[in-house]
């Protein structure tokens, strides 16, 4: 196990983050955000409408297509106090896509705020489907320490996918200090949305726009898209004094089998796009890893651990070899999908497997995302940090760009 890694000391990725920095909105257009361009080491800047002119020739463009849902529901005790329960991830069935095809009922794993008020047996509100009354109902069955597992129960026939676009609330980033707006329902949202499950948004991917989409196609690019359901753990800073007290969050995953063969005959020229679409790719590596020794192994098996990457026996096959082991895995059950989780934590003294340029935002001090970008750019974070905060760059999910190579 490379323990250097484990003890990194998260105060020296702590750096000064005015609020005014922070971007609170988006900009009018998304591709005229500022684009800080990080090459051998070199920094200079663009904007996001050019990024085709600086991606390396022969690069395969992966970006993650899920799509933010409306988490945040609202109920109201007889006592007037409001409880907020967040829905984090499907328990019943487990399965996103099927959840939301369910209809009457269904459990998911939430974050309740206002916890303590909530004394009743179950929660209910009345919501307008179309144009029809529905009674939504809320019941705690059970608790996991800071979660809960909560039975939602409703009338109509409708889908939960109808329940939620008809009350939920699209949960922004808490440090935009705002209410979510109506034009965020659009805005933070990426253009190529499509799998329902994420409660944060993909937000390297909100600065794409169909035009620098058909410009990629055109100069010859090639696209794929993968799933990783962004969980709200994305926001939780590292509390603890060194990286090893720090528990990454699982994060559903789902990768075509079309993709994946892409991948390995892109191998050396693949741009990922957020840091979503990096640890889904780096995760391809060790689940790769997993079955060469476990060809038997389930799902569940392959779920890449926090700390797998850091052990010497597991980085001994090289990218394609992963690969194929999981193309071979997918052809000896008939699947076309890979689906699984990841628990990757990417920090410096990773050695990058499969992912050679990102395109990213700047993100919060003290945060594993800045962790990542520090090992991609072996340690150089604070020279592109700099520069941002000293060229008027806007930072975190609605903020500015960068391409690092």
């Amino acid at each position: 196990m490379n323990t250097k890694t484990q003890q990194i000391s998260i105060e020296d990725f702590n750096y000064p983050l005015p609020d005014e920095r922070i971007a609170k909105f988006p900009l009018p257009k998304r591709d005229e955000s500022k684009l800080l361009l990080y090459r051998n080491g070199e920094v200079s800047e663009s904007i996001f409408k050019h990024i085709t002119d600086y991606l390396p020739k022969d690069s395969l463009v992966v970006f993650n297509n899920t799509r933010v849902i409306q988490a945040r529901l609202l109920f109201q005790r007889l006592t007037g106090a409001q409880i907020e329960v967040f829905c984090l991830e499907p328990a019943e069935p487990h399965d996103y896509e099927l959840i939301f095809q369910t209809t009457g009922e269904c459990c998911w794993i939430c974050l309740i705020g206002n916890a303590k008020k909530w004394k009743e047996a179950y929660l209910s509100r009345e919501i307008q489907i179309d144009g029809k009354t529905v009674t939504l109902r809320a019941e705690k069955v059970e608790s996991y320490g800071e979660t809960f597992r909560i039975r939602f129960l409703w009338d109509g026939g409708f889908s939960f996918a109808e329940v939620l676009d008809a009350v939920g609330e699209l949960p922004i980033p808490p440090y935009l200090h705002r209410k979510t707006e109506e034009s965020d329902l659009k805005t933070y949202q990426t253009v190529y949305s499509k799998i329902k499950g994420s409660v944060a948004a993909p937000t390297a991917g909100l600065h794409f726009t169909p035009e620098v989409l058909a410009d990629l196609d055109a100069k010859g690019f090639q696209r794929e898209e993968l799933t990783l359901h962004v969980g709200a753990g994305t926001f939780k800073p590292v509390k603890s004094e060194t990286i090893e007290g720090h528990e990454m969050h699982t994060e559903y995953i789902s990768v075509r089998r079309s993709t994946i063969e892409q991948v390995m005959q892109h191998l050396g020229h693949i741009v990922a796009v957020g840091t979503t679409s990096v640890r889904t790719l780096e995760s391809l590596y060790y689940i790769g890893v997993t079955l060469a020794s476990n060809p038997e192994a389930t799902s569940t098996d392959m779920i890449v651990k926090q700390w797998m990457p850091y052990e010497e026996a597991n980085n001994r096959l090289t990218a394609a070899e992963a690969l194929q082991q999981i193309l071979d895995y997918l052809d000896k059950h008939q699947l076309n999908t890979l689906v699984t989780a990841t628990q990757i934590i990417i920090a410096p003294g990773y050695e990058f497997k499969i992912v050679k340029g990102i395109v990213t935002n700047f993100h919060q001090p003290k945060s594993t995302l800045l962790l990542l970008i520090s090992a991609f750019v072996k340690g150089d974070w604070k020279n592109i940090y700099d520069y941002a905060l000293s060229h008027e760059f806007r930072f975190l999910s609605y903020g500015d760009s960068s391409l690092l190579l």
